[in-house]
């Protein structure tokens, strides 16, 4: 995937669950998947569920650590 298409516009900081998904690099329903397991957070606006920024990157992190775990044992 080309990282400028993936990269959000500059300023937005709360993201659609499409728009989120498409910065991680997974699936919408992948992505509603690990909504609902607690694993990407996401806050309320109306009927709109929102994904912050920095819970994109916190939820990256997590793969990270989880791919580094699973490297060592």
């Amino acid at each position: 995937m080309d990282k400028a298409a993936a990269a959000p516009p500059a300023g937005v900081r709360l993201h659609s669950v499409e728009a989120a998904a498409e910065i991680i690099g997974i699936g919408r329903s992948s992505t509603y998947d690990e909504i609902r397991l607690g694993r990407l957070r996401t806050v309320r606006c109306g009927r709109r569920r929102l994904v912050p920024t920095e819970w994109i990157d916190e939820y990256v992190e997590l793969l990270k650590h989880e791919a580094e775990v699973e490297a060592a044992a």
